[in-house]
């Protein structure tokens, strides 16, 4: 049975992975970033479980940005979201 987060979790994974990749770095990088295993880092990475505030906090000190500009990018991507 698959469980399915919130648009805005899954809109929050896609812009950590768009910004991982501006700075090239590996789903395996962002394991040992917020000290998971990683396949429990793909999950979050594919927004089938979403981020928490600490990993978050570590995720966005290691992308060299504030969590509220991921967010603020997540919001825009959002559904409804002003263009």
């Amino acid at each position: 049975m698959e469980i399915r987060t919130d648009a805005f979790a899954e809109k929050l994974a896609e812009e950590v992975r768009v910004e991982m990749a501006r700075k090239r770095h590996s789903a395996r990088e962002l394991s040992d970033v917020i000290g998971v295993a990683e396949h429990t880092a793909g999950r979050r990475l594919n927004g089938q479980t979403p981020f928490n505030a600490i990993e978050m906090a570590r995720i966005a000190k290691w992308l060299g940005t504030s969590v509220a500009e991921l967010t603020a990018r997540a919001e825009q991507r959002s559904p409804g979201a002003a263009a």
